[in-house]
């Protein structure tokens, strides 16, 4: 297999033959040699990427910010608390001409606290999370000696005369929340039902050594992912039996992704560089904005890391309102309020930016995505090829749990028609079918759901995700991320361009911004 994936892999780099630069072959060990496209498409145009809409509005979209529970008759809405995910009632079933044989979920996890680095100088409110416990202990896998669960308890000592910064109660920052471990329960319920009772992929909850076998699940080295899968697991399989996880050493893992990629790193900051040009103008159109929120918030106006973008105040005020907490006050005037209009700002702007920067900043932003999140692509890859060629094993089932950097990067390579910051649960999933009886090629198909919805690409090679030839995809993935991760390290390193030729003209997404 070898040599031929190796003179595949030149002749894409080279352009070689019928192969031409921007394109890849379809099929690989078993493909019939069409193009698939390779090259950045623009994303469609929406309220979302135009800055004139985003800064002249109102609200946001309807999008919800306040509740986990989207109600029954709107579900599939976007709600930033608790995204849509695949669930039996609204899920599509495909045509019995077509067998499931493996699925892969990648999500982010559910909801938390906010991020120790987006609190305000001084924060009045405090976050209670006495209604959880988060385990930190280790135990020895055989022996008569196994360990005492242990977990911490947060408790400020009276007489300690230092006080920490920031937020204040008894809570980590981050941990998930009870209602957020709550959402990844019924995240893992909706599963089972979807791919057990619906389609019959998974095994019965009473049948332990098979889901053991079948299903794999991965984390991050940050715990709230961990936090996240230990509920998802209850949710589907009822056990609260020890499960062991995937985890990659945290200086190269993948899924978050953190191994070195400076050119991803560099081009990244180049999309969010006041010499960016609509970078800069949103910043300058936002500046009112972080004024008012400045003066409220007490963090001065030349703290960077609040204002480079809108994270930190978008942050910050939506795990608030998450929690069914009020909008902060100023210290001291408490009359004088962060006010839904200036948090539904915050949010578009927030919605504007990841828009921006995953997808309609032009090939740079492809480019980024595909270095820094090329060896995870690479690996879906291999386990999508793996069970069409019959070398799978017995897993049918991989479960990942990652973060809104890691969805927010696999959009990007996917090309996602149109781009949101993915809120907590965020979710896509790729179906492998077989098809019953004679079919092209090899018979294999994949559909690709975001949010329990058939994923819509602007690449016109990809197009509506909904049963799409497993050789286009992997011919899609293997030009851009290399067979088995081949041409990521030299992405990252620069010693092969990340850089394609763009269809579509970069900065679409503000092509009415600012008049």
């Amino acid at each position: 297999m070898w040599p031929s994936d190796l003179r595949y892999g030149i002749r894409l780099l080279l352009g070689l033959g019928s192969v031409q630069a921007g394109e890849a072959a379809v099929g690989n060990d078993y493909g019939t040699g069409a193009a698939v496209d390779l090259t950045w498409h623009a994303p469609a145009q929406t309220q979302i990427n135009n800055l004139t809409a985003v800064i002249s509005g109102k609200g946001v979209y309807d999008f919800i910010y306040n509740t986990s529970d989207t109600p029954p008759d709107k579900y599939g809405v976007y709600n930033w608390c608790n995204m849509p995910h695949v669930r039996r009632t609204e899920y599509i079933k495909p045509s019995k001409a077509y067998e499931l044989v493996y699925v892969e979920v990648i999500h982010r996890h559910h909801k938390r606290t906010p991020y120790a680095a987006n609190s305000f100088p001084v924060e009045p409110t405090a976050w209670p999370c006495t209604d959880e416990a988060i385990y930190h202990h280790g135990s020895p896998l055989s022996g008569s000696k196994p360990a005492t669960p242990a977990y911490w308890t947060i408790t400020p000592s009276p007489l300690n005369p230092f006080t920490p910064p920031g937020w204040r109660g008894t809570c980590e920052f981050p941990q998930i929340t009870a209602a957020g471990l709550a959402d990844s329960w019924q995240h893992g319920a909706d599963l089972y039902e979807v791919y057990h009772d619906l389609l019959g992929l998974l095994p019965g909850r009473d049948d332990g050594p098979a889901w053991r076998r079948k299903a794999v699940y991965r984390v991050t080295t940050n715990g709230i992912t961990s936090q996240v899968v230990g509920m998802v697991i209850h949710g589907l399989w009822r056990t609260a039996e020890p499960v062991a996880l995937v985890v990659q050493p945290g200086a190269v893992d993948s899924l978050e992704p953190r191994y070195p990629c400076p050119v991803a790193a560099e081009l990244f900051r180049g999309l969010q560089a006041k010499g960016n040009k609509l970078w800069r103008e949103h910043l300058e159109a936002a500046r009112g904005l972080f004024t008012e929120l400045d003066a409220i918030s007490g963090v001065p106006p030349d703290d960077e890391g609040f204002h480079v973008s809108l994270d930190h105040y978008y942050d910050n005020m939506s795990a608030r309102q998450c929690h069914q907490m009020p909008l902060p006050c100023k210290v001291g005037e408490e009359r004088k309020c962060v006010t839904q209009e200036m948090a539904d700002a915050v949010y578009r702007l927030g919605h504007w930016e990841y828009s921006h920067v995953y997808r309609g900043a032009g090939k740079d932003a492809l480019a980024a995505a595909v270095a820094s999140y090329g060896v995870w692509v690479a690996e879906l890859g291999e386990h999508l090829r793996a069970v069409v060629k019959g070398e799978g094993g017995e897993v049918v089932y991989f479960h990942n749990v990652a973060h809104d950097g890691s969805v927010s990067r696999l959009l990007g390579v996917l090309q996602a028609d149109v781009m949101v910051w993915p809120g907590m649960g965020s979710e896509v999933v790729f179906e492998l079918y077989k098809q019953r009886g004679p079919s092209p090629e090899s018979g294999y198909f994949v559909r690709v759901l975001f949010g329990g919805r058939v994923l819509k690409s602007s690449n016109p090679s990809l197009g509506v995700m909904g049963m799409l030839p497993v050789e286009t995809l992997l011919a899609y993935f293997d030009g851009l991320a290399g067979m088995g991760a081949s041409l990521v390290v030299g992405k990252c390193n620069g010693s092969i361009p990340a850089v394609r030729q763009a269809h579509g003209r970069a900065g679409q997404e503000t092509s009415t911004a600012l008049g």
